[in-house]
């Protein structure tokens, strides 16, 4: 038996060694064969760390090339690899460390005397490991012994869990998206196909890791194409721009796009060599395909996916690609549209999305109840967008039958900040919503009724947050009001101020 996953990503590293994997920040060229070492004497750590098969690393960790060695070591070792953002505070760390009962937290050095103490209160057995420069030691201790090289990745099956992804999905506590091997493997191999990636290709990494889109996507796609990866730690016009001229594709956010927009430099001469600019984990404005397409020459391709099924539809390569949808399904992928009584939709009417495949998550982890709310017997996984289907197959997107809000990419669930909003002194009540912003896609807008017994302001919100929530959940903009709409059944009437407060970002 094989290990499905990791031999599939590390077949180029095996056959050719001295093939570029990464060029860093820092001009230094990173091949497969280094790559797959650094795996693989990360594997041997963990398993001299107890790591069995199944157990869970969990990391929060700045992007680097140590960090995608160690995701492709727990893969060899047999472990789930747990990434989590990088702005998550201490609070909601220990929240994700009781859930997932992980083997190892692997942080930031700066956080490992705080996150000891939480990860031990949070969970019996759990070792507590840093990467970088550590008085106290790091992962990477003891690697250049021959001892900590674990030579055969540890097998494991198609249908055994290689990851979990935590999302916000249609509940205000995040839940664990449990990813298979083949979830993750079939859904490469056809992104691979799809967009037509090879051996050629420079793909600018500035997504974060920790996101099913700049890890598993983009990471894994080179991976699997043989294509070279151009890492940024984070995105940056600049080094964007910079790196354009040697690189011929990009995966990001809207936000990237419209950024890139702003600056005059961008123009057709800039992105000669490019062939292709992707887009995805937000709603991509018309506005912003076209205006691309006006300065560049290049058409966005946009795709649709979610943390629990990858993707599920993309724009074509060959083909046209419309400003304002996200194609037609991927080639393994089934979808379909489905009124409230659960029959399908007439062509170009507004449904509930549902998509059924390989690529589509076991549940979630611990959670059967809220695994069954969107998982069917028969394997249909219901989405929580709302969709149209054209008479050539094209998907659009409409809306979310959640009030889930979508910023610069990120998935922010209003319940989580209006608990949080409602702790603070001086609040009776609030909503959250998302509303159009040029930059983010969405912009987070705090609506608050204050209690009358103290001064209340927006930086009072923003300070009381900082310590509470990542700094991508912080509200954009805080309004106050004296009461907050309500309906006959005293439900607070969302759609009506995200009509009301809808311009507050574009005027």
């Amino acid at each position: 038996m094989h290990n499905h996953l990791y031999d599939a990503l590390m077949a180029q590293a095996k056959a050719q060694p001295a093939m570029p994997f990464a060029r860093t920040p820092g001009k230094e060229t990173v091949s497969r064969g280094r790559l797959a070492d650094g795996a693989a004497r990360f594997s041997g750590r963990l398993q001299h760390l107890g790591l069995q098969p199944g157990d869970r690393v969990m990391v929060q960790a700045e992007k680097s090339i140590a960090v995608l060695q160690l995701y492709l070591g727990t893969l060899h070792a047999g472990g789930i690899f747990v990434p989590l953002n990088t702005a998550y505070t201490a609070s909601e760390l220990a929240y994700f460390i009781k859930n997932a009962a992980p083997k190892l937290l692997v942080c930031d050095p700066s956080r490992r005397a705080e996150l000891t103490g939480i990860a031990a209160r949070a969970c019996t057995g759990i070792h507590v490991e840093t990467l970088g420069k550590d008085s106290r030691g790091t992962l990477t201790d003891g690697f250049g012994a021959a001892s900590t090289l674990s030579a055969a990745p540890v097998p494991r099956g198609a249908r055994d869990i290689a990851a979990i992804l935590y999302t916000s999905g249609t509940t205000g506590r995040p839940k664990g998206a449990m990813l298979s091997h083949r979830a993750l493997l079939s859904n490469s191999k056809t992104l691979v196909a799809m967009w037509c990636f090879t051996p050629g290709d420079v793909l600018i990494h500035a997504l974060p890791i920790y996101h099913t889109h700049g890890l598993f996507v983009a990471t894994n796609v080179a991976l699997l194409s043989g294509a070279a990866l151009h890492v940024l730690p984070r995105f940056d016009v600049d080094t964007v721009l910079q790196a354009m001229p040697r690189a011929t594709a990009m995966m990001g956010v809207p936000t990237f796009y419209t950024r890139l927009l702003a600056d005059p430099r961008l123009d057709q001469g800039r992105t000669a060599n490019m062939r292709l600019f992707i887009s995805g984990s937000a709603p991509l404005r018309a506005e912003t395909h076209r205006a691309w397409e006006d300065r560049t020459g290049h058409r966005i391709l946009e795709r649709y996916g979610m943390t629990e099924t990858n993707m599920n539809t993309s724009n074509p390569y060959d083909g046209k690609r419309r400003a304002g949808t996200v194609g037609p399904p991927l080639p393994d992928v089934e979808l379909r549209i489905l009124a409230k009584d659960g029959t399908p939709v007439a062509t170009g009417a507004t449904g509930m999305i549902e998509v059924r495949g390989p690529n589509v998550c076991s549940g979630y982890w611990g959670m059967p109840e809220q695994t069954a709310q969107v998982l069917r017997p028969d394997g249909w996984f219901i989405t929580g967008d709302l969709g149209q289907c054209d008479a050539e197959g094209y998907i659009t997107i409409v809306g979310r039958a959640k009030d889930l809000i979508i910023s610069g990419g990120f998935n922010i669930y209003p319940a989580e900040v209006e608990t949080e909003i409602d702790a603070i002194p001086g609040v009776l009540e609030s909503a959250v919503i998302g509303v159009p912003h040029p930059d983010f896609g969405e912009g987070v807008v705090a609506v608050i009724v204050a209690d009358g017994t103290a001064p209340i302001k927006k930086a009072h919100i923003q300070a009381a947050l900082s310590e509470r929530l990542a700094g991508f959940k912080h509200p954009k903009k805080v309004v106050f009001l004296d009461t907050l709409p309500r309906n006959t059944m005293g439900k607070v009437q969302k759609a009506e101020l995200r009509q009301t407060y809808g311009d507050l970002f574009t005027t």
